[in-house]
């Protein structure tokens, strides 16, 4: 029996759908001599610190034990994987499997991960069996088909799981032993304060700090530019004045800032002749644009409804897994496999009984239209996100699911509508010696703006701008006189607050908030930080910790945030450390690098900077201060004081350990004394 081991149900499904159904089990679907089982997702988890430490450490009642700093840093001599709480029933079904087979495909998803995720799996099982590699980057009946024909060595990817296992176990060391390393100085500082560190959450919090600091101290200058209404035979148009190349009056960035300069011009050609010098038609064309990509749909939602990364990721989780209305949403990729546009019919189909009041734009479609978001060559691991088949209903989806899902059938529907079309008209006057520009579009065929009801947020930008406007048609040497001329002052703007739309989409492209040219490229080169399935995630987490919050749409620093990152070395905050770990990472993907040489880095770079945390204390502001520890009432946990605090509700009261973060039992008050029966312990780190 060949046994197909699965990154995921919909993809095992897939598989079994093309070898041929014969039959289903519990946790796998038998395939005739072929049987395909399945994974969710990461099946065994990294050991925590606790397992590597002395059992002699005294433990809380939670079972974990207390932190201290004698036991960093924390760097384990043999790696310890343990199969998750929810994925143990289906790895007894795969193992099961196992022994029955004589042959077995790893068909996880076609990167680092997805092989990593197959192959942790088969070494959990001491298997010795022979493995072939399934790769494929779509789950449509083609590109299956193919890589079914298609199967590789298994062994061939072996840097890709080393990569894998290399990024999730240097993440580890920074995100477990930093994160107590600085904890622990802060509690001798006298705060009560988590500070959790990893290679992705800290970069990612320093970034907002960052740019709410640099709005804070933001001094808006005064500017000046000129206007100009030209009259010429054919009728009145707007145009803007351009700087020769010598101009006085500007400043380092190209704004004009000497108001006599401005005045002087516009007294200049106030009521002047003058000629045109340039007349340029050209027709132009917009390409339909590309289907979503998770942070692509996440920065829309954002922007148009406000919604969280959480909230985005969520509702496109539900359309895929419950409502099978749209594909896999944990994507990087905004293309689609060219072998997909033959299902354009039947999807179209599908999103016509969906959405009846669409009924005219999906009757409006071309199927034959192929767009530049059919491209083989850009696939990554998973392809874009788009309806599906499914003849479902939205009358179980709730607002947000509803409107992302609007969202999503909209740029499918983009794809089979013509490109859109237009006149562009270039006009530059030439007045008293002063040259103004202006120019102008006719659309001649709107196209794919069809679907989407909103205009066009540019238009409106070009028209304050003196761009977007009816020209009247001339010729070069026409004469033209100069009616009005206006000085307009404005002043610079600070840039903008993150919404959490726009903090995804700055750490997918990270590289624009580095300056060393060489980080920069392989920042560019790589995904950013985090990956289109962890970095909503990570907002949460960050949110939940009280580093960052929302206001409106906005998301800022909390003081305890900033406190956080001022407490943290450049090394730990800063994305390079991310540039570093890429190149490494492909070095071992592409065997010229070695896993244990890494790693060994990594160790050296983890002991470094733990005994810098080490040495010396630190307050965090925003934290709860230190308080009087009580001499009578005593952790169950560990033994050491506990200290009484305020509740929330006035008049009440609670008692947590002393020695928190390193232990973090709190008990409830009861009468002015802890209430031992009712413990509570509900600490938990993340890494990533």
């Amino acid at each position: 029996m060949r046994l197909f081991i699965a990154e995921k149900p919909s993809v095992a499904k897939a598989i079994a759908g093309e070898l041929g159904i014969t039959g289903k089990g519990d946790g796998y679907i038998e395939c005739g001599n072929d049987t395909v089982s399945w994974c969710f997702g990461h099946m065994l988890e990294q050991a925590e610190p606790d397992e590597y430490t002395d059992d002699a450490v005294p433990r809380g009642k939670s079972g974990k034990k207390i932190w201290r700093v004698e036991e960093l840093p924390i760097i384990p001599a043999i790696w310890i994987l343990k199969p998750k709480d929810d994925a143990k029933k289906q790895l007894a079904v795969i193992g099961k499997l196992l022994k029955e087979s004589v042959e077995v495909v790893n068909a996880g998803d076609p990167d680092r991960e997805g092989q990593l995720l197959v192959d942790e799996v088969l070494d959990h099982f001491h298997n010795s069996k022979p493995v072939r590699r399934f790769w494929v980057s779509a789950q449509d009946s083609v590109s299956v088909q193919r890589g079914l024909a298609a199967l590789k060595e298994n062994h061939s990817y072996a840097g890709w799981a080393d990569a894998a296992r290399a990024r999730q176990r240097a993440d580890w060391l920074i995100g477990m032993n930093l994160s107590r390393a600085y904890t622990l100085r802060a509690q001798r500082g006298g705060s009560r304060a988590l500070l959790t560190v990893g290679r992705v959450q800290t970069p990612t919090l320093a970034l907002v700090v960052a740019r709410d600091r640099e709005i804070e101290v933001f001094k808006p200058l005064p500017y000046h530019t000129i206007r100009a209404e030209i009259q010429h035979a054919g009728g009145f148009f707007t145009a803007v004045w351009k700087a020769k190349e010598d101009q006085a009056g500007f400043d380092p960035d190209g704004r004009l800032v000497d108001t006599t300069i401005a005045n002087s011009i516009v007294g200049k050609v106030a009521g002047k002749s003058g000629t045109i010098a340039e007349y340029k038609q050209e027709a132009k064309k917009q390409n339909q644009p590309l289907v979503f990509a998770l942070s692509d749909i996440t920065l829309v939602a954002s922007n148009k409804f406000g919604y969280s990364a959480e909230d985005v990721l969520n509702a496109c989780q539900a359309l895929y897994e419950t409502h099978k209305m749209t594909s896999y949403p944990r994507t990087d990729c905004a293309y689609l496999p060219e072998s997909q546009h033959a299902d354009a019919p039947h999807v179209l189909e599908a999103i016509k009984h969906v959405n009846p009041e669409l009924a005219g734009t999906v009757d409006g479609a071309n199927p034959r239209i192929k767009s530049r978001t059919w491209d083989d060559s850009k696939i990554t691991a998973h392809h874009g996100i788009i309806p599906t088949m499914h003849k479902g209903s939205k009358a179980g989806l709730n607002d947000k699911e509803r409107n992302i899902y609007e969202l999503i059938v909209r740029a499918y529907l983009a794809q089979f509508y013509p490109v859109h079309e237009y006149m562009q008209t270039t006009v530059g006057a030439e007045v008293e010696g002063e040259s103004f520009s202006a120019s102008g579009k006719v659309v001649t065929r709107n196209g794919w703006r069809d679907v989407f009801q909103e205009t066009d947020d540019e238009n409106g930008k070009e028209l304050e701008e003196g761009g977007s406007q009816y020209l009247p048609v001339m010729k070069n040497g026409d004469d033209v006189t100069c009616i009005q001329a206006t000085r307009k002052d404005s002043k610079t703007k600070p840039p903008a607050r993150f919404t959490e739309g726009t903090l995804i989409r700055a750490m997918e492209n990270i590289h624009k908030f580095v300056s060393d040219p060489e980080h920069k490229k392989m920042l560019r080169d790589g995904d950013g930080i985090g990956t289109s399935a962890t970095r909503a995630s990570i907002l949460s987490e960050l949110k939940r910790r009280e580093f960052l919050e929302l206001k409106g749409k906005q998301i800022v620093s909390t003081t305890l945030g900033r406190s956080v990152i001022d407490a943290l070395p450049e090394v730990v905050k800063s994305p390079v450390l991310t540039a570093l770990y890429e190149r490494m990472l492909k070095g071992i993907e592409q065997g010229t690098a070695e896993l244990d040489a890494f790693i060994a880095r990594q160790e050296a770079f983890i002991r470094d900077q733990v005994t810098k945390a080490n040495a010396g204390a630190v307050t965090i502001a925003g934290a709860k201060e230190a308080v009087p520890v009580s001499s009578l009432n005593k952790c169950m946990a560990c033994g050491s004081g506990l200290s009484r605090r305020p509740s929330k509700k006035k008049g009440h009261y609670w008692w947590g350990c002393s020695k928190f973060p390193a232990c973090n039992q709190t008990y409830p008050d009861l009468k002015g004394h802890p209430d031992y029966s009712k413990a509570r312990n509900n600490i938990e780190i993340k890494s990533e």
